[in-house]
């Protein structure tokens, strides 16, 4: 930037914070007046992945992120409108010359959003700057090499925040009620707090105490909450980066390194969580339609469209009288969060037993995830519901996961207290108890599907699509463009040797991501 004339707006989107931010760095060094904005705008809360319990966490990072703006001498301006609007007003009132932001890897209306202000951008004359706050890499050529600039990204120094800011003063509009968002109740009592300080506890206890258990805890869902990081929210927004994250655990790596007491195994699994972050976000960002679209495209109308009204609303509730998949539904919904383990199996019933298309059920998990990362969602949801054409289809047994991960009962009963009077041995399927009739259709709901059955009808119906022509021809192409790089050790590489064309490959390593 030439910082002779002109002033530019910080626009903050999901990074909110002062340490590590390339963006703010930037604006901060540029020698220009600096207005930090946020915009709340309508039309992004009205998206059907969009909830309640996003814009309560959002409403206290922005809360902290102003009084760490306070401290540098800036005021954090609040405008309420659609960005191109909101950012004319302020180029028209401010003699705005610069625009600077991280970039982002949203949905498809922040893309589209992106776009537009692109173009009033170009239209006004207006210098646009977006920097990246995270592994991902823009106009991406290919896969080959992406995991080496990653990892140059991530690990180099971390961007101090600036000591002052030569700050712009603008009127801020009101913090918009949720309600005048249209956005339903959506009662969340368990949720995690956001904001920077938050983050930074969740850090350090996960490094410290917590994460030990990791690697052994990550799969249950009762222990699970407590040994994973619980780091996903604050990282979606930006109240904390990757790069903060990878690095203060590569430091705590070196602590522990030699100890056999479980810290150095579990902390190789949260380094190897968080690459894989960046790897799912890289692909929505080279293929954006994943949100809308099949990744192969074979998979297009294999199920309905139009979902079974009765069986989304039952999944969505947690009352499809399958007790672990209710059960983990109901913390979800209590929550905000649920270990990776059972959100895949929430997926994996909802698709091929309940046979629900991904677009139907996509937006309802979205929406209770206080964590959800477009990135991550939507190459997770035809992952887990079998249309990318790459992955090993996993059609998760309900009633044995309760088993495997729940043996003792205590977590489905904690959700389930209408189950109290079923003994352990039928807990995960109490339509085999004699005593059925007492519970089942009274005080908790009869099983919407034959569960042995649905899966088979399923797994035909799927494996079917893969018997077609041309389907493996695709897949290759897939593979070269969105899979993984990895060596027989399952580290990622920096691979430049020629490869033989691949077969289409059952990639079975995506299923290890989780947080």
């Amino acid at each position: 930037m030439d910082g002779t004339t002109g002033a530019a707006i910080l626009w903050f989107k999901r990074d909110l914070r002062l340490d590590d931010h390339p963006a703010l760095a930037r604006a901060a060094a540029s020698g220009f007046p600096v207005l930090p904005l946020y915009i709340v705008e309508p039309g992004l809360w009205a998206e059907p992945d969009a909830s309640g319990r996003h814009y309560a966490f959002l409403g206290e990072a922005l809360a902290e992120l102003r009084a760490d703006l306070a401290a540098l001498g800036a005021a954090l301006v609040i405008r309420v409108g659609r960005a191109t609007e909101v950012l004319e007003d302020l180029r028209r009132r401010h003699g705005i010359t610069h625009l600077v932001s991280h970039e982002e890897t949203g949905n498809t209306w922040t893309y589209a959003r992106d776009r537009a202000v692109a173009g009033w951008a170009r239209a006004q004359g207006v210098s646009w700057e977006e920097l990246p706050q995270s592994g991902v890499v823009r106009r991406l050529a290919g896969r080959d090499g992406w995991a080496a600039q990653r990892d140059r990204f991530v690990f180099a120094d971390p961007v101090p925040a600036p000591a002052a800011l030569r700050a712009l003063w603008a009127e801020s509009d009101p913090w918009p009620a949720p309600e005048a968002l249209g956005l339903a109740p959506d009662p969340c009592p368990g949720r995690q707090r956001g904001g920077r300080a938050e983050a930074l506890r969740t850090l350090d206890s996960f490094l410290n105490a917590r994460g030990r258990e990791y690697r052994r805890a990550m799969s249950s869902p009762r222990e699970g909450a407590t040994a994973c990081s619980r780091l996903s929210p604050h990282l979606a927004l930006g109240a904390l980066s990757v790069r903060e994250a990878a690095q203060a655990g590569a430091a705590r790596q070196r602590a522990v390194k030699g100890t056999r007491d479980g810290w150095a195994g579990s902390l190789k699994s949260f380094q190897s969580r968080l690459a894989w972050r960046d790897h799912f976000m890289q692909k929505l960002e080279d293929e954006p339609a994943v949100e809308h679209r099949c990744l192969h495209p074979a998979y297009e109308g294999l199920r309905p469209r139009a979902p079974d009204k009765t069986r989304l609303a039952a999944w969505a509730a947690g009352e499809t009288g399958l007790p672990f998949v209710d059960a983990c539904m109901r913390m979800l919904r209590h929550t905000g969060w649920m270990n990776f383990r059972m959100r895949s199996m929430l997926v994996a019933v909802a698709s091929y037993h309940l046979w629900l298309d991904w677009r139907e059920t996509g937006p309802v998990l979205a929406r209770l995830f206080t964590d959800y990362e477009p990135g991550i969602h939507w190459p997770q949801m035809q992952m887990q519901s079998g249309t990318t054409g790459m992955n090993t289809i996993r059609i998760y047994n309900p009633v044995k996961q309760g088993r495997d991960q729940d043996p003792t009962g205590a977590f489905t009963r904690a959700w389930l207290p209408e189950l109290a009077a079923v003994p352990d041995a039928h807990l995960q399927e109490p339509w085999r108890w004699e005593g059925a009739d007492g519970v089942l259709g009274r005080t908790y709901p009869e099983p919407i599907v034959d569960v042995p059955a649905a899966a088979r009808a399923a797994r035909e119906a799927v494996w079917g699509v893969r018997k077609g022509a041309g389907f493996r021809d695709t897949a290759s192409a897939l593979v070269e463009r969105h899979a993984s790089r990895k060596d027989g050790a399952g580290r990622f590489v920096n691979d430049r040797a020629p490869r033989k064309r691949r077969r289409a490959p059952d990639d079975d390593r995506q299923g290890s991501f989780g947080f």
